[in-house]
């Protein structure tokens, strides 16, 4: 591994810390790439108005049209964290706005597969829908939405994944990365879009006089009627206007399906986050978040970006790919307290069933990988695994994995369990910096038409279904792309890291104020790097290092997780900070992230 240290502009970390932002925080923002305090702004007035993105008031109109005329709305969800979000932003925020008749319908991962198909168009109609609407998916969707319109069904897509070479045949369509968008924010998640059709429809609204332009007092909790006492009516009634509801009881919703999609967080979404952040940790959060914090043993009041990445997204991406993802859209739905634990602790269980499936498919896969190159040999320049007894539940974790450990890119399949398709294998891929892995599926399909049944993804993660018969065949065409486009140095393992850090920062009041920031994807959390001493290690647990260091001549504590090689007295280190909390004290504690070497 090598680890390289950020640029920090010099001009950009001085007008920060002159503008008041401490000293490291100015120095860790200016590396990423903030200019000036403004663009740490956190108000919801800085947001990209809506009118900026595509079909956004085209939507509006439609669904404007659709409450006043008390048409029946059905949401086609999707089966992850992101989708399960928006699913319920939208039926919480429709019902907010005055829409009176608002169901969901979420696809089955194992029968319908990805996205709107036609089967799930013809479903939609028999539920007696006049207008569909699709959250965090439908770009890909030609023949679903083509259905769909043959049955008489209005389709509203909103979508955040990258277009085909032909577009649905939509109503409208709202994506910001549809041809001619010019929304800055290219990387909003599927519930930022659906969050941002609602701010349009309430403007919409707005306009035509069903809402006072004076706000609610009070955040509402999610579909509550707003404060006040004032119920929403639909659009285009007779009477005098309501207090206008209050969208930003939404946006712990929008946080959440935000950072668990892992999205590049740019300024638009961190305010996003932000702003959800705030409101969680103030209280301000419909029931099942508060549950699902209660079931991971995390406290909101404290609520960072990492638990919505690491406790509450997992446990709500365990429903869709092991159950059923109504379970964790329900669990954002309900605004009883009871049905919320019950509801989170179900999640919570199979959250940890998905643990143990995973950790079996993870030491299998594991093998597998191995097996394709002698000891001493570098990778292969892609990796792909297919074992019958793995779970397609978990195929993109146990991806992940591999990509970690081997740092290539990498495909695992598993057989679909639909009936009718067992000679289908589907898979999910995931990629390292500097090999767009959708782009890559593209390239196979052209190369090999007819291996690819269906594809489609991001950059760093995608996913495909092929017959069984070509898994040889895709395996050597999607290591024939990473050969060709794949550099020496992209093949090296590389950390970037914020350099050493200064003795008076390792501080608890320094680890708190770090936490509180909105980090993640394309804005990293601070990781550290430099030669320690190494005063003693030992396992903990069997697969733990516990260390103790010497940093700028001062002891300090260290672990670091799932590494169990013994480290030389003295070795160049990454880490991050941490609190570590024994008896009611609380100390630093470093972090590893990786060692030099």
């Amino acid at each position: 591994m090598k680890l390289i240290t950020r640029d920090v502009p010099p001009r950009a970390a001085w007008a920060l810390e002159q503008a008041g932002i401490h000293p490291l925080l100015a120095r860790l923002f200016a590396a990423r790439g903030v200019q000036d305090k403004a663009d740490l702004d956190e108000g919801l007035a800085r947001l990209i108005p809506p009118d900026q993105m595509k079909g956004a008031q085209d939507a509006a109109r439609l669904l404007a049209d659709a409450i006043a005329a008390q048409r029946r709305l059905c949401i086609v969800a999707d089966y992850d964290c992101d989708g399960a979000t928006a699913c319920a932003v939208a039926v919480r925020g429709l019902r907010m706005l005055g829409a009176t008749h608002v169901e969901y319908l979420v696809p089955d991962r194992v029968v319908d597969g990805y996205g709107l198909t036609p089967p799930i168009a013809q479903r939609v109609k028999a539920r007696g829908a006049d207008l569909m609407i699709t959250v965090d998916n439908g770009i890909a969707s030609v023949e679903g939405v083509a259905t769909a319109n043959a049955l008489g069904l209005q389709v509203l897509v909103t979508d955040h994944h990258l277009p085909g070479a032909q577009l649905p045949a939509a109503a409208v369509i709202v994506n910001p990365n549809q041809p001619g968008c010019e929304f800055p924010s290219k990387s909003v998640a599927g519930v930022g879009v659906m969050f941002y059709v609602l701010l349009a429809l309430r403007a919409e609204l707005r306009a035509r006089g069903v809402f006072d332009v004076r706000p609610a007092a009070g955040p509402p909790q999610g579909g509550a009627a707003p404060s006040g006492g004032s119920e929403p009516r639909a659009a285009g009634s007779v009477g005098a206007p309501v207090l206008q509801p209050r969208l930003d009881a939404l946006l712990p919703l929008v946080a959440l399906g935000t950072v668990a999609d892992v999205v590049k967080l740019d300024a638009n979404n961190r305010r996003l986050v932000a702003q959800g952040l705030r409101r969680i940790r103030a209280g301000s959060m419909p029931a099942g978040l508060a549950a699902l914090f209660r079931a991971a043993g995390r406290k909101p009041e404290i609520a960072s970006s990492g638990d919505f990445g690491f406790a509450l997204g997992p446990r709500i991406n365990a429903a869709g790919r092991l159950s059923d993802m109504t379970l964790g859209i329900e669990c954002l739905l309900t605004d009883d307290a009871a049905r919320a634990d019950e509801l989170a602790r179900t999640l919570d269980g199979i959250n940890r069933e998905r643990r143990d499936i995973e950790g079996d498919m993870r030491d299998q896969a594991m093998e597998i990988a191995q097996s394709l190159f002698e000891e001493g040999e570098e990778p292969p320049p892609a990796v792909c695994v297919f074992d019958p007894d793995f779970h397609e539940g978990v195929v993109g974790i146990v991806a992940s994995r591999i990509k970690d450990r081997f740092h290539r890119p990498a495909f695992v399949f598993a057989a679909s369990q639909a009936s009718g398709k067992e000679h289908e294998l589907k898979g999910s891929g995931r990629s390292i910096p500097g090999f767009h892995l959708r782009d890559a599926l593209d390239l196979v399909a052209k190369r090999h038409p007819g291996v690819l049944l269906r594809f489609g993804g991001h950059a760093m993660a995608a996913g495909c279904t092929i017959a069984e018969e070509h898994l040889d065949t895709f395996e050597e065409a999607l290591r024939q792309v990473a050969a060709e486009w794949l550099e020496p140095a992209t093949l090296l393992r590389r950390l970037e890291t914020d350099g050493p850090l200064a003795p008076e920062y390792r501080r608890i009041d320094l680890v708190d104020a770090l936490s509180q920031q909105v980090w993640g994807q394309g804005f990293a959390p601070p990781v550290f790097s430099e030669e320690l001493e190494v005063l003693s290690q030992r396992l903990v647990g069997e697969k733990h290092l516990a260390l103790k260091l010497k940093h700028q001549g001062q002891p300090v504590d260290g672990i670091w997780f799932g590494h169990t090689e013994p480290l030389p007295a003295r070795a160049r280190l990454a880490f991050r900070l941490d609190a570590d909390e024994w008896q009611g004290q609380r100390r630093v504690r470093f972090l590893i992230e990786g060692a030099e070497g």
